[in-house]
């Protein structure tokens, strides 16, 4: 398969111009599908805007292309990416006519966040090349990609998309079962259940919670996973630790109904100006540009450092 394949993205959303956005920048030729024609009309101007950001070249914007029509916007696709939102009966409907117009060997891929890829594809004709990859916003700032199959899913197309992934600069990791929210949101969403429960039971406020993570261990995360960090203290301690706080851990079977009740409220985050704290449009806009900015300069150091241990490699 060429290194450089034709790859088609279905949405223009959030996510799916990102993810156009990385294999361009990679030289593949990208069609995007939407339904939407607004979302078509500013496809470029979003992808412009990202690479300006970012201070990269945008020359590679003549490869990417927006497609009213599904089947011109599959034309010749080794790889297809959709982008839809998080609504199963979507998805279902979407990898119906995936099926019926894609080429019948490209590999067909569903970037959700939490559903299993079998709850997708399952009773499709071609589930053998239907697969998972799941990406996280923003999809040309973060590194992984989460790669699951299904029970169905041949390994040659597991393998050709952790290869393509590879090439296109991402860092992607196989999940072995096909499981709701694979590996990093379950872990995610375990802090996050936690962290609710402690503004819930009136531990501490949605200010301390962000506070004690953003200035301990999540200083270290970036280098330091939670395995790595309970080998590195020694797993005897990791158990004795255990021993008395994981009885003490929150183990609310569903949603809390403390954020059950905020959405009933209406305080629905950001964008009605409150949800566990207030926001301010000010507040949102400087949060979002920090997360940005820091993401930026995290990918722009860890380049700087792989060519510096590149060029000793060479000197010695």
């Amino acid at each position: 398969m060429s290194e450089r394949p034709n790859i088609a993205i279905i949405g223009a959303g959030l996510m799916g111009h990102g993810i156009a956005q990385v294999f361009a920048r990679a030289g593949s030729r990208v069609r995007v599908y939407d339904a939407f024609p607004a979302s078509l009309d500013s496809l470029h101007a979003r992808i412009e805007s990202n690479l300006r950001d970012l201070e990269d070249p945008v020359d590679c914007l003549s490869l990417v292309s927006g497609h009213a029509d599904l089947g011109e916007a599959l034309l010749g696709a080794a790889f297809v990416f959709e982008c839809a939102p998080e609504k199963l009966e979507i998805k279902q409907a979407i990898f119906a006519d995936l099926e019926r117009l894609a080429p019948p060997d490209a590999v067909l891929a569903s970037n959700t966040s939490v559903m299993p890829i079998g709850s997708i594809v399952g009773g499709m004709r071609t589930r053998a090349r239907m697969l998972g990859t799941h990406w996280w916003n923003p999809p040309f700032l973060v590194p992984l990609v989460e790669v699951v199959g299904t029970p169905d899913t041949e390994l040659r197309y597991i393998e050709a998309t952790m290869a393509l992934l590879t090439r296109a600069g991402k860092t992607p990791v196989r999940v072995m079962k096909d499981v709701a929210g694979f590996v990093g949101n379950r872990l995610q969403h375990a802090l996050w259940r936690e962290a609710i429960a402690l503004v819930a039971e009136g531990i501490c406020d949605a200010r301390t919670v962000d506070t004690v993570v953003k200035a301990s261990f999540g200083r270290r995360l970036a280098v330091l996973g939670p395995l790595e960090n309970a080998d590195l203290v020694g797993t005897e301690l990791t158990l004795d630790i255990h021993r008395t706080v994981i009885p003490c851990l929150d183990r609310t079977p569903g949603p809390n109904p403390y954020l059950e009740g905020l959405i009933a409220d209406g305080k629905l985050g950001v964008k009605s100006g409150e949800g566990f704290r207030t926001w301010t449009t000010e507040e949102a806009q400087d949060l979002r540009k920090r997360v940005f900015t820091y993401l930026r300069k995290l990918n722009a150091a860890e380049r700087a450092e792989g060519a510096a241990s590149g060029d000793q490699e060479i000197s010695t």
